[in-house]
């Protein structure tokens, strides 16, 4: 394998112009890494002993932690792989991995698409969805924590492990300074004992690992219904690597806070296969990353302790972190703050300026497309509801929707908006299952991807909400964001979700779900009357607003409706037995 340089950006991008001028460039010029394991070789050449990941064995910022330098995570990485070679993974065989937060995480899954398929699963997943996701991707071997800490993890690991015909071996990692190590049982391995007896510097299986090949099966949804195995090739992880180093401005200075679980696509690709492939340090804070409530608590000291440059998080985590001051921590540090997989309000956005001199750049990711699709790039100042500007060399339509509330073949122009489409490099290579296919793509190959946004003149993208979540009422077809985002200016509330209750005239009727931030008070009845006020859009106006304690969300940090919509339901029914 011929190695090549790590990735580093080759001019600021500050408009669409800047990234036509990079597309002048042939692709297969601009890049010309094949493979995630070439990147990590790269990577090791360039930086050698430079920190590469640096895990928190607690949120105390003064507590010392363990770190690895990009030298050890590339030998890590041949180990792993050739551990899983001699347990007979092959290119085509998935490695599922059942981790929290950890150094092995990057071991599993970099290891794993050096050997063969890294299939991440979320640890919150019940045993049923998690037996049939590693059934669709017939995994070989799973990669399990050894401990059930809050997520159940080693319990859930040996439950399944009979359920799955194709398993032919467990690997255990150890926590953290483990002291009484268990017996394990037949099948079960100690994956540092075992990756320990493995060569370090090469690949023994001699794979020569081409773009094409697929790298990782990476779960969508999962919270309802039957959660889909979408196939990502090694092109379009490095793809994603390298557009985001270019969006961004990545240097081998920088140091990010990787929060963000290691099951989704945005904290293992945008946010540890960018960072890593450019020099960066990352940081793991703790096994429990943002759920921790100490790492929220101690945030802003923690980004003094590591001179963090970087702060990406989702919205509800930056809320959590507006109700945190600062209390003298150096936070000048950080040039560069982006959010992204929820709609971001603009009471929050201004808020959070305000608070720390943040500007927060928002940007499109998904599934589908390896983890990102557009980006605001540091010095783009936009409104929240701006995902930025399209990846060089990625296409990118806005068609009108039909009558069935799909992508229709028919642009708009500039400024209306409709259903956003894309081709890409680092388009996902289709679901495991092809049956999952069919509404994934249009008739003439474009990705669906059910959101719906708008261009404004400068090419940015502005999203307005999901077209499944559309509040319809007697054909009225009413954006949740706009109640949203006005309920959300009230200085009482700290999260806000709109959804549709059933109405047997209307159809759906608009509702709100608010929590409220700590130490607040205001009663329904008032921030129903701020709504009326303040939503412009008559139809839009809600018919109740309700306070929640807490928020439901999923496990990446998203407000989950499907929920909400079930409790505006259940209102509906109550209040009609009332009668």
């Amino acid at each position: 394998m011929k190695h090549s340089l790590p990735f580093e950006p080759l001019f600021p991008i500050l408009s669409v112009a800047d990234v036509e001028r990079l597309e002048t460039i042939p692709l297969d010029q601009a890049l010309t890494v094949q493979s995630t394991y070439e990147i990590f070789c790269n990577s090791a050449l360039a930086f050698g002993d430079k920190t590469a990941l640096t895990f928190l064995t607690s949120a105390d910022p003064d507590q010392e932690p363990i770190r690895w330098s990009y030298a050890e995570l590339l030998a890590g990485i041949h180990q792993t792989a050739n551990l899983l070679h001699r347990l007979g993974i092959t290119p085509n065989d998935a490695v599922a991995v059942l981790l929290p937060g950890c150094l092995e995480y990057h071991l599993a899954l970099w290891g794993g698409e050096a050997a063969g398929i890294v299939q991440p699963l979320n640890p919150l997943l019940s045993d049923e969805k998690l037996v049939s996701l590693m059934n669709a991707g017939r995994a070989k071997v799973l990669i399990a924590w050894g401990a059930d800490e809050d997520s159940g993890f080693w319990s859930k690991a040996m439950r399944i492990r009979a359920l799955v015909p194709s398993l032919t071996a467990v690997l255990r990692v150890a926590p953290v300074n483990e002291i009484n190590v268990p017996e394990l049982p037949e099948g079960v391995f100690d994956f540092t004992a075992e990756r320990k007896r493995e060569r370090n510097d090469c690949l023994l299986s001699g794979r020569n690992i081409a773009p094409a090949d697929i790298a990782a099966y990476f779960h969508t949804g999962g919270t309802t219904g039957a959660p889909k195995l979408a196939r990502h090739s090694h092109g379009a992880q490095v793809f994603t690597a390298w557009g985001c180093v270019q969006m961004q401005g990545v240097r081998s200075t920088d140091v990010t806070i990787n929060g963000y679980p290691l099951f989704h696509v945005a904290g293992v690709l945008p946010g540890s296969l960018t960072s890593l492939s450019a020099g960066v340090e990352v940081v793991i804070p703790t096994t429990s990353l943002f759920r921790n409530r100490d790492v929220i608590k101690n945030y802003w000291r923690l980004v003094e302790r590591y001179r963090a440059t970087v702060l990406s998080a989702v919205p509800t985590v930056l809320a959590a972190l507006a109700n945190v001051p600062v209390n003298g921590a150096d936070i000048s540090t950080i040039h560069y703050c982006r959010t992204g997989a929820a709609p971001l309000s603009p009471d929050l956005s201004l808020r959070f300026e305000k608070l720390f001199g943040l500007h927060i750049h928002e940007a499109l990711g998904m599934t589908e497309m390896a983890g990102i699709s557009t980006i605001t790039p540091p010095g783009v100042v936009a409104p929240a509801g701006c995902v930025g500007l399209r990846l060089p060399y990625i296409q990118l339509r806005i068609v009108a929707l039909d009558e069935k509330g799909g992508a229709s073949d028919l642009d708009v122009p500039a400024g209306e908006q409709g259903m956003v489409l894309f081709k890409s490099p680092n388009l996902f290579s289709g679901f495991v299952d092809p049956q999952d296919n069919a509404n994934a793509f249009t008739q003439d190959g474009w990705l669906a991807t059910g959101d719906l946004g708008w261009l404004d003149s400068q090419s940015l993208l502005h999203l307005s909400g999901r077209s499944k979540d559309l509040i319809i009422r007697s054909g009225h077809n009413i954006d949740p964001k706009v109640i949203e985002d006005a309920i959300s200016a009230h200085p009482a509330v700290q999260l806000c979700a709109a959804v549709g209750a059933p109405d047997a005239y209307a159809g759906e009727l608009p509702v709100v779900f608010v929590t409220l931030v700590p130490g607040a008070t205001v009663s329904e009845a008032e921030l129903l009357a701020f709504a009326a006020e303040h939503v412009d859009e008559a139809p839009a106006k809600p018919k109740a607003v309700t306070i929640l304690d807490a928020m439901p969300m999923t496990n990446v940090g998203k407000i989950y409706k499907p929920e909400l919509r079930q409790i505006a339901a259940m209102a509906v029914q109550k209040a009609k037995s009332a009668q």
